[in-house]
């Protein structure tokens, strides 16, 4: 290797580094380190790239928007004659701002926020696209409305169902509503697991007093329990730790820094009887981790898993680290240590989907 090789194409090793595969950390614009870290951990989760790459290729001529700015971006780190180095994502971060004013300032903004955005608004772009090209003479189109309701590529990804079964005490009726996801927000408790958190998360809960039921069979207010249940498994799932708690007595949102361990490999058990793929085992193939004490201060980094090694983002820093590293990131054993880093949105990988 000669001189001018970097650490990083070292610490892979020429004959170990994957070919066709760019690691490039991105440029911060004083306060984008929350929409780098989210950015790297999407570009690594395979089909959701595949899909972006994709989608450049075929839309040559189309008006600037949030997706043609994700998309050239993502083209100029494939397409990079190096193997690592760094990109300003100039054109994405200045369409964001337009796009939506709350990231249009200097301000430490909150990751998750902007993967629900950038996610909704994709999966917008995709189906506004699909109705103006239905809407042309002999598109051969068929019926607009079905081709609305057509899943996109952005569900076919990231969304999965949730069952909310809710069983009447009075009269054992059970009834089920479905509701759509794109991530699962889950409560954080100390020294717990994610496995633990998604328990929880679909622990039963009663509804009584003043928070009855208003059940359809008895026609009338009655007690009842109620659990929520994965009805359909995504093929990447996004787990969002809901890491800033408002509190009363403080007026303000604090973060909680408790240790949850997240496993290399995930199985879900709060699963729904019906569920279409109770069986999936899942990867963890990306993290965004939030550094420091508060929601509005502090920095985000993600950690990717890329054909097989871990590699740390931090803006346009990028390093290999040791796969027990992670454990770094679950967060702390006890209240007394106070900056810390901490898992905060999770992907995991179906394995059928490789």
């Amino acid at each position: 290797m000669g001189a001018n090789v970097s650490q990083l194409e070292r610490d892979i090793g020429s004959d170990q580094f994957p070919p066709n595969e760019h690691y490039f950390g991105l440029v911060n614009f004083g306060n984008t380190c929350y929409s780098n870290s989210v950015l790297q951990a999407l570009y690594f989760c395979r089909p959701f790239r595949e899909k972006v790459l994709e989608y450049k290729a075929r839309n040559k001529r189309t008006k600037e928007t949030l997706l043609t700015c994700l998309a050239d971006l993502f083209y100029r780190i494939a397409t990079q004659k190096k193997k690592v180095g760094s990109i300003a994502p100039k054109k994405f971060i200045a369409r964001l701002r337009k796009e939506k004013e709350e990231f249009d300032n200097y301000m430490q903004q909150d990751a998750h926020e902007f993967l629900n955005f950038l996610i909704n608004r994709i999966n917008e772009i995709i189906l506004a696209e699909r109705h103006q090209n239905c809407s042309k003479p002999k598109s051969g189109c068929g019926e607009q409305n079905n081709s609305q309701q057509e899943p996109t590529w952005v569900h076919e990804i990231f969304q999965g169902i949730l069952t909310s079964e809710t069983r009447c005490l009075n009269c054992e009726t059970v009834s089920s509503k479905d509701e759509d996801f794109f991530d699962l927000q889950v409560d954080v408790d100390q020294n717990t697991s994610i496995t633990h958190c998604l328990k929880c998360f679909s622990n039963t809960e009663t509804l009584c007093s003043d928070n009855k039921f208003k059940c359809d069979n008895c026609s009338s207010y009655q007690e009842a329990q109620k659990r929520m249940r994965v009805k359909k498994l995504p093929m990447i799932l996004a787990l969002h730790l809901k890491r800033f708690k408002y509190m009363e007595q403080y007026n303000r949102h604090i973060k909680v820094s408790h240790r949850v361990v997240f496993p290399l490999e995930l199985r879900l058990f709060n699963t729904s009887d019906d569920a279409v793929n109770p069986d999936r085992l899942y990867d963890l193939v990306a993290v965004v981790i939030h550094c420091g004490s508060g929601p509005n201060r502090g920095h985000y980094i993600s950690i990717v898993k890329s054909h097989g090694f871990w590699l740390l983002f931090d803006d346009d820093m990028v390093d290999k680290i040791d796969a027990a590293a992670i454990e770094d990131f679950y967060g702390l054993t006890s209240d007394i240590q106070k900056s810390s880093e901490t898992g905060y949105i999770l992907f995991y990988q179906s394995r059928d989907c490789v």
